[in-house]
Order: C-alpha cells, then sequence, then structure tokens
C-alpha cells in the first residue's frame, strides 16, 4: 500500500515557519553542523524555555503547530536536528541513511547544546522529547548531560519492538550488522521492518497530519532522512537495554511526565511502563486505541489530551501556567 498524497492542512502554521523564528547551524565540538530552530518568546510573556528534540528520522517542521501552540503560552522554542538525520547531515555517502557510530555521539552533541543554551535562557528550562528524542533526553538526565527542571518523554523509545522480545532482536541484529557494512540501510521504506502496515497507520491516524511530514519533504528534500543503518538498530538495542539497567533512574531528582501509547507499534510501551516505575518523580499519561506513535500529531482528540497534560505539568511542577 501506498502512503496518501499530501493535501491542504486545515491550519497554514502547519506548513509555514512562524514569524520571528530562525533556522540556524550549531557547531558540535568536533565541528560537525547541527540545524537549529530557535523561536524567542513573545515579548513581554516570558514563562522560560522548552528544548524540544524529535525522534529517529525526524525534523522539527513536522511538529510546528505543537511548537506554535507552546510559543503562544509564552515558551522560547529551541530544536535541533539529530546527527545524521534531516538538515543535520549524513553519516554515510547515501543520502537516505540515518546512520550513526554510537548513541554516545548523540548524547555529546546534547551536552555541548544544552550547556550553550542553558546558559542563555531565562526563567525555567524544560525538556520535551519524541520517541529517540525522549530515550535521549532521559539518557541524557541518567548521565548528568542535561539539567532540566521538568521534562517530558512523549511515546519515548524505551525498548524496541522485535520477534522474539530485545534480547533476541538485538542477538540477530548484531549478527546480521557483522555480515557487511554496519552503515548499510537495514531496510527499506517502511518505518518497521517485516510488516504490511502502511507508514502512516504507524504513525498516526490523522490523515492531514500525516500528509504535512510529506509536504515539508517536498519542499526542502534535505529533510527525507530515511531508514536507519545497521549500527543504528544495534545501537538502539543497546542503548534503550543500558538504559532500563541505569541505576542512575532511580536516583533522578528531575521531575518528568511520560505520555505513553500503549497501542504503539513502533517502540515498547511496556518498556516505556517498566522504566516508568524506577523514577522517583514521575507522572505517567496512557493513550489507548485512539492513538498511534505520533501523540503530538495525533487527531485532535488525542494531541489536545496530551497538551492539556503537558501544561498542567509544567504549571505544577516549574510553577508556569502552559
Amino acid at each position: 500500500m501506498t502512503d496518501p498524497a499530501p493535501s491542504p492542512p486545515a491550519d497554514p502554521v502547519r506548513r509555514a515557519l512562524p514569524d520571528g523564528a530562525t533556522l540556524g547551524t550549531w557547531h558540535a565540538p568536533d565541528g560537525w553542523p547541527l540545524r537549529t530552530f530557535d523561536w524567542p518568546a513573545p515579548a513581554g510573556r516570558e514563562r522560560g524555555a522548552i528544548l524540544f528534540q524529535t525522534g529517529r528520522g525526524d525534523f522539527f517542521e513536522k511538529y510546528l503547530e505543537t511548537l506554535a501552540y507552546w510559543h503562544s503560552r509564552g515558551w522560547r522554542i529551541t530544536a535541533f536536528d539529530w546527527r545524521g538525520q534531516a538538515g543535520s547531515g549524513r553519516l554515510t555517502p547515501a543520502p537516505h541513511v540515518g546512520h550513526i557510530d554510537d548513541y554516545a555521539t548523540y548524547i555529546a552533541d546534547l551536552r555541548a547544546f544544552w550547556a550553550e543554551w542553558a546558559a542563555g535562557v531565562t526563567g525555567p528550562k524544560v525538556a520535551i522529547g519524541h520517541s529517540m528524542g525522549g530515550h535521549l533526553l532521559l539518557r541524557g538526565l541518567a548521565e548528568g548531560a542535561i539539567a532540566p527542571d521538568a521534562a517530558v518523554l512523549v511515546a519515548p523509545m524505551l525498548g524496541l519492538h522485535a520477534p522474539g522480545g530485545a534480547a533476541i532482536g538485538e542477538r540477530v541484529a548484531r549478527l546480521i550488522g557483522a555480515l557487511g557494512k554496519p552503515a548499510r540501510p537495514a531496510w527499506k521504506g517502511n518505518e518497521r521492518p517485516h510488516t504490511m502496515i502502511p507508514r502512516q497507520k504507524l504513525l498516526t491516524t490523522d490523515l492531514d497530519r500525516y500528509a504535512d511530514e510529506l509536504w515539508w519533504q517536498q519542499q526542502d528534500p534535505r529533510l527525507i532522512t530515511g531508514p536507519p543503518s545497521w549500527r543504528w538498530v544495534v545501537q538502539g538495542f543497546e542503548s534503550t537495554r543500558l538504559l532500563r539497567a541505569s541505576p542512575a533512574l532511580a536516583t533522578l531528582s528531575t521531575p518528568v511526565l511520560m505520555l505513553v501509547a500503549e497501542a504503539d507499534r513502533l517502540v515498547d510501551p511496556r518498556a516505556a511502563l517498566a522504566v516508568a516505575a524506577k523514577l522517583p518523580d514521575v507522572r505517567v499519561v496512557r493513550f489507548g486505541a485512539e492513538s498511534a506513535h505520533e501523540i503530538l500529531r495525533e487527531c485532535d482528540a488525542v494531541r489536545d489530551r496530551a497538551l492539556v497534560e503537558i501544561d498542567d505539568f509544567l504549571e505544577t511542577r516549574v510553577g508556569v501556567q502552559g
């Protein structure tokens, strides 16, 4: 089955960079350029700053609707594309393979960016991450790479689906990955191998919001990341396994809100719930069959509920409405 063709969005904010926002380039300590987005808070209404990080293969334009919502409530919004995907280049000669040598490289980028960014913002600092972004933010917390006043993890990638379970999946990925170049693509176009489920249904039930991603990729082909490499897959299994077992989880003082899609077929919601049980200061909000993986790009009923939960959490835990 093919994906639906892009259609006009219900809200034009989803397909236009907002006035006052800037795209830029930030160089990691090793010189690698990362594409950035920054949107200062409305003058006179500054509440604090949000660093929003996307998932694997994502780009921040997909989330402009939600970023605009937070901005309208007084938040400064900042984001960057992860190394090796979207506008932050590729780590292989192939233009459409999302590769990483080691997830520690992601954390090193996050650590350096956070230190510079946090020093230049005022008010409460909040980290919000979707999927792989949620995983990396939580790992960053566990390793002391970031120190937000609160963190929101949206459908966090804390376990990967695999036939026979994660342990077998990791062993198989290591074996297959070792048979050739680790930077080669692990599969073709879908977000999940060996499935007949259309990519759209894995991500969101909202066809219009799904079409936003395709529209942006048509405007800027750099935003097409493609499938992960075998090295990314192996590292994904390893990093999630080590984080789930990290004793640092039980000592985190940062308040965490975790939004979990229980019908998620891309990441393992059971793993997320198991991790949440280890955190000393966490609120878990569950979504059922009404939500696929991209909670913040779901139908209005799901997305609106998620935004209300985030607003309430931030008001309660950092004393900031919106």
